[in-house]
């Protein structure tokens, strides 16, 4: 059930009480300074003016064989709230050199999206990334986009991931005093989070020396690589941290020198309450004897109070019985209302979806039927998804992100933060403690308080998409002036359903026009004509580029890592089967088997020629090799060498898209246009939508001119008639529009019913997939109803979801 009718959420009430408990403090009955006003206005006016929004996805499962489908459901919320109001979401696939695979423009509604990718069986193995976002999110620092790394793999290979040389693993520290500063001669924590060459956690052990090479403090990792010592630091003194890893790999690192100025803030939590102090360098130091502090959460101020330090006062608590989950900010101001020191603490409660499963049967039999009943206590609406897959061949990622721990931490942190599902399996103090050395070792950077401060504010060069649009610029008189007053008329053809609609667009007095809002699903023919206000034709039509529709490598700011801890066995396991499952699918489509659930219909060789068999000649007719019709699709990449990237197992195409580096089995592809000898050049420079066959043809090849070692890329440009896009309309201009990306249905087999394609083998690893249910009103449940394949014994349930009121859940449970 998808919530959209919703405009208001009782989770909000937690801002107002807070605010209050905040500002009723004894340390906040003075009257207020201009300072004080500058930096609660300062995040007021952000807050109101640049919200955040963010967004998470679920899959299916966490590895992936090419050939398979990924399937994913993507939810999304700002200010931590859903985002009703978001209408498109991207989501791209990403290979290790940052180059987009694929990807596709969703459309969101109920403030949730589901989407498919289909991984071709040619698609090389090998670290890949998922990211995800809304326009508005690109606004701001793309660090706090949605990225998920992938693994995709080979199954034809069945080889495993190859094992790790830890013998010359390399391994750093770094250290972080809370409150951002170690003060000379106070006593103060210091954090420290030890990576290995990869960014992975690594144990440590190891001593803090002086100069004189005398111990300090003791070192010793808590959880994940991280750990805490105290520190009564000496005025000029340089410490160094000595340390091992497990390997016996010993190294030596430098702290950070003592500030004999400054102050820094220390945190207590304590669960109902946040305890605060702040302590001087120099007590004497007239800088900091008024000071103010406040507390943050999702860019709402849940706390203020100041600080005398001529009077004693410097420490207090927020309360957090109000508070949601997730972290609260909490920041030191100098009374020149500069930030000088902050520290996060994470508030953990009970206020998520209470999600459990009842009522189970499970049938382990091949092709048995199971039912289990999920339950939710409660009547507030909510949108859901549900995964269930062979636990025993579908490895789980030991780096897990959830839902929970995407929206209520990692979305708030800049930086990696390794298996931070792990931080909400429970509540124990040992949990709780390992939260609170992640906000030690992890910094805030949604804003910055320095930047507000000065009403540096974001510069939106993005809106806030209310849907799909058009804009350009119409000029007349050879574009010497803008078509001020005229229009331009549109005609849509949409080839999916044969449908065709009419608009027009009012030129403004800069020659621009938009039409806005616009849905289609997959692509429409564009004709447009421009008009003066005499009606007259000579005018121009330029449009606008979509960041959408730009192609270019992206720089993630999270690098690709190669998994930690997958069992190789049960790796091996997960890809002759993944093989198997591609053999049968291969037979559905060659047995021409009709089939509703997924829309794979049956198609009998017509008169007319194939597109292979119009195009191509001697040689070139036949060969070992893959074969790639572009009339049959809207290719979005830049040319002809981003669109073969990762489609070709074997053939490595690297560097610049314009002049790439090609090889294939040690050697150069020999390139073909229209069966003539070609170079790079050439093939780069023609547009992919005029290209209607390609041809690659394994090593060796012989078929042309001089043949070629490294095999050959023969590229055939369109002749008519061969796309609908070869359609006109006397008077007017014709383009492609990409719409929103067709989804595919997940097909999951009725048993019950007798068919032809059960006739086959089912090697199925993802057994049941809905991005989209919900619990019945009443009874608070729902019965969810699945086939078993050829061999499974375990099955791994995964539910998520959010709330109307912005509450995240999540169970899971292996039967």
């Amino acid at each position: 059930m998808e919530f959209s009718s919703l405009r208001k959420y009782t989770r909000l009430k937690w801002i107002i009480p807070i605010c209050s408990a905040g500002v009723l403090t004894a340390f906040s009955l003075l009257p207020a300074d201009d300072w004080q006003d500058k930096v609660t206005n300062a995040l007021a006016l952000f807050g109101k003016r640049y919200p955040q929004e963010k967004v998470y996805l679920h899959f299916d499962k966490d590895i992936y064989a090419s050939g398979e489908t990924m399937w994913f459901k993507a939810y999304i919320m700002l200010q931590n709230q859903p985002s009703l109001t978001a209408s498109i979401l991207y989501v791209e696939l990403l290979d290790k050199d940052g180059n987009v695979v694929t990807k596709k423009r969703l459309p969101a509604q109920g403030a949730a999206a589901a989407g498919d990718f289909e991984l071709p069986e040619t698609l090389k193995s090998g670290q890949y990334q998922i990211r995800a976002y809304t326009a508005w999110m690109l606004n701001y620092d793309q660090s706090f986009l949605f990225y998920k790394n992938i693994e995709i793999l080979d199954p034809s290979k069945k080889v495993p991931l190859p094992a790790k040389d830890t013998a010359k693993a390399d391994f750093a520290v770094q250290f972080f005093p809370e409150g951002g500063n170690m003060l000379a001669n106070n006593a103060g924590l210091v954090a420290f989070k030890a990576i290995d060459q990869n960014g992975f956690p690594v144990a440590i052990a190891g001593t803090v020396q002086n100069s004189k090479k005398e111990t300090v403090a003791e070192i010793k990792t808590i959880h994940d690589g991280m750990g805490t010592f105290d520190l009564t630091p000496a005025a000029g003194e340089q410490y160094r941290a000595v340390v091992k890893v497990g390997t016996g790999l010993q190294k030596t690192f430098d702290l950070p020198i003592a500030s004999s100025e400054g102050v820094a803030l220390k945190l207590y939590n304590r669960g109902n309450r946040i305890f605060y102090q702040a302590t001087l360098a120099n007590p004497d130091d007239t800088a900091y004897r008024r000071m103010m502090v406040i507390g943050q959460v999702q860019n709402q101020l849940v706390y203020k109070a100041l600080l005398d330090v001529g009077e004693g006062r410097i420490s207090g608590f927020i309360p957090t019985q109000g508070l949601p989950t997730g972290i609260v900010h909490v920041t030191l101001f100098s009374d020149k209302g500069l930030p000088v020191s902050e520290r996060l603490a994470f508030v953990r409660k009970a206020d998520q979806i209470d999600l459990s499963f009842m009522n189970a049967e499970i049938s382990t039999a091949p092709r048995g039927k199971s039912s289990i009943e999920l339950f939710a206590p409660d009547s507030m609406q909510s949108t859901m998804s549900i995964s269930i897959t062979d636990a025993d061949q579908v490895v789980k990622d030991p780096d897990e992100h959830n839902i929970l721990s995407t929206f209520l931490m990692t979305s708030d942190l800049k930086g990696y933060v390794y298996n931070p599902a792990w931080y909400f399996r429970d509540t124990a103090k040992a949990t709780v403690d390992a939260i609170d050395l992640v906000m030690l070792t992890n910094g805030w950077s949604r804003f910055s308080w320095k930047k507000i401060l000065n009403n540096e504010m974001p510069q939106l060069k993005f809106p806030y998409e209310q849907g799909m649009s058009i804009k350009g610029t119409a000029v007349t008189n050879t574009g010497r002036y803008p078509a001020a007053g005229g229009k331009v008329d549109f005609i849509f053809k949409n080839p999916l359903d044969s449908s065709t609609s009419f608009s027009s667009a009012e030129v403004n007095d800069k020659g621009e026009f938009e039409i806005p809002n616009i849905q289609f699903m997959d692509t429409v023919l564009v004709f447009f004509q421009g008009n003066d206000k005499q009606r007259k034709k000579d005018v121009q039509v330029t449009f606008d580029k979509h960041f959408f529709d730009i192609n270019q490598p992206v720089s993630t700011p999270y690098p690709a890592r190669v998994p930690l801890g997958l069992d190789n066995a049960a790796m091996s396991r997960f890809l002759i089967t993944a093989n198997e499952s591609n053999k049968v699918n291969r037979s559905i489509t060659n047995k021409t088997v009709y089939l509703k659930e997924v829309n794979i219909r049956d198609k009998k060789i017509t008169p007319q020629q194939t597109i292979e068999q119009r195009y191509t000649s001697g040689m070139f007719s036949s060969g070992d090799g893959y074969t790639f019709d572009l009339t049959k699709e809207t290719p979005f990449q830049l040319n002809i060498f981003q669109y073969l990237q990762s489609r070709v197992a074997g053939l490595n195409i690297t560097g610049d898209l314009n002049n790439p580096t090609m090889s294939w089995r040690g050697a150069k592809p020999s390139l073909y246009l229209n069966e003539m000898p070609s170079d790079v050049s050439m093939l780069a420079s023609v547009n992919v939508n005029d290209i209607a066959l390609v041809k690659v043809f394994r090593p060796p090849f012989m078929g042309g001119f001089g043949g070629g070692a490294g095999g050959a890329i023969a590229v055939y440009t369109k002749k008519g008639g061969d796309n609908q896009g070869d359609q006109t309309i006397r008077g007017f201009e014709r383009m492609k529009k990409a719409g929103y990306s067709l989804v595919k249905e997940f097909y999951s087999p009725d048993y019950a019913v007798k068919k032809e394609v059960h006739e086959l083998p089912d090697k199925r690893l993802t057994l049941y997939w809905n991005p989209y249910i919900s619990v019945d009103s009443i009874t608070y449940a729902r019965t969810i109803q699945f086939y078993n394949n050829d061999f499974s014994k375990r099955f791994r349930i995964v539910v998520e979801g959010i709330t109307a009121d912005g509450r995240v859940g999540r169970v899971e449970q292996v039967y």
